[in-house]
């Protein structure tokens, strides 16, 4: 039995796109190839409003995180977290050798413009970074009003981590003044895991021209010459997802459209958020809850991992609290391709498994 994944990646994949993961190999080096980049990289531009150069990494989205905060900050990083992927940057600068310093809202609550504007006035950083969709918390970060704040600094890069939101809600690249927006195939896109994307500003890059070493692999300025020269990359891309990426970017823009998107997965949030203040407590504050991952707070104090594993009976998965929050807290993803009946019927096994009325 298929289990539905309501878990805040990787999703469940439509078989038409998985069909295009046995796409006939080419070489990568091949003009073919630099043509399927090219296509991928004018899409991504659509989907994120930007006219910044795209790169891809067969990575999972960390992989992009360590190449920027590495090969970006020249000074020193304020990273602004509300949950453990938020933490991630800051353990990633630590460990290679990256002045940064971390800072946390309270628990449950975002950041917020003023918060970043405090940080940034004392003149100490020249990157910041910012979680948009905290998957652990269920949290979303308000990029647009704090790249506002960011405008008035000019020499401070702005990089947002857009991980489990890129694709499941409208992210304005260019008019937000983000420099680096990553994301990864397995969550809102509706792909495999194996590939992570980035939009690059020419400010972003004229930065990482000045710094080194910069590595090898994760190499900032090595991806984006081969990107600039031919679509191409120096290590062997993962050719097979970039079919996928090309066929599903098709579906979002086209099939679905990007409006009718964000509608959707907006509307999921809405039902999930309203049943679980029925039943329980959510645990991100009002305005600020994520459109693709809603965390409840487990008021009753049953068995979120009981839970699951009845679940998983029934064709279903959901996710414990991450972290602290684990047997506190369990998150339901409503993300990628996922439609409302399905989410309905999710919520009915809870209520018959917990009996909730």
């Amino acid at each position: 039995m298929a289990i539905k994944l309501f878990i805040p990646g990787p999703v469940d994949v439509a078989p038409d796109v998985l069909d295009k993961l046995a796409t006939p190999q080419i070489g990568h080096r091949t003009k073919e190839a630099s043509d399927l980049q090219q296509r991928i990289s004018e899409k991504m531009q659509q989907l994120m409003y930007t006219n910044n150069t795209i790169i891809l990494s067969t990575s999972s989205g960390s992989g992009i995180m360590e190449m920027t905060i590495r090969c970006l900050t020249a000074k020193r990083a304020a990273v602004f977290s509300v949950g453990a992927f938020g933490d991630r940057w800051y353990k990633m600068a630590k460990l290679n050798d990256i002045p940064a310093d971390v800072f946390h809202p309270e628990p449950g609550k975002a950041v917020t413009p003023e918060m970043v504007e405090d940080v940034l006035k004392n003149g100490d950083y020249d990157v910041v970074t910012v979680t948009h969709n905290e998957t652990s918390s269920g949290l979303m970060n308000p990029v647009g009003p704090i790249g506002e704040v960011l405008k008035q600094y000019p020499d401070v890069l702005y990089l947002v981590d857009a991980v489990s939101s890129l694709g499941g809600a409208k992210i304005e690249v260019d008019a937000w003044g983000v420099d680096v927006c990553l994301t990864s195939t397995q969550k809102c896109l509706g792909l495999p895991p194996g590939l992570a994307i980035a939009s690059i500003s020419d400010k972003a890059i004229a930065r990482a021209e000045a710094i080194g070493p910069r590595g090898f692999y994760l190499d900032l300025m090595n991806v984006v010459n081969r990107v600039k020269k031919n679509y191409q990359y120096p290590t062997t891309p993962a050719t097979p997802l970039m079919w996928a990426l090309d066929y599903q970017l098709d579906k979002i823009l086209n099939d679905e459209g990007l409006d009718n998107r964000f509608d959707r997965h907006a509307r999921l949030a809405g039902i999930v958020r309203e049943w679980g203040k029925r039943h329980f407590e959510l645990f991100a504050e009002e305005g600020h809850r994520s459109n693709t991952v809603t965390t409840i707070l487990n008021t009753k104090g049953n068995s979120v991992a009981d839970l699951n594993k009845e679940l998983m009976k029934r064709g279903y998965m959901i996710s414990n609290g991450y972290g602290d929050l684990k047997e506190k807290a369990f998150r339901i993803a409503h993300m990628a391709e996922r439609q409302e009946d399905e989410l309905l019927a999710l919520l009915k096994e809870i209520e018959d498994i917990w009996q909730l009325s």
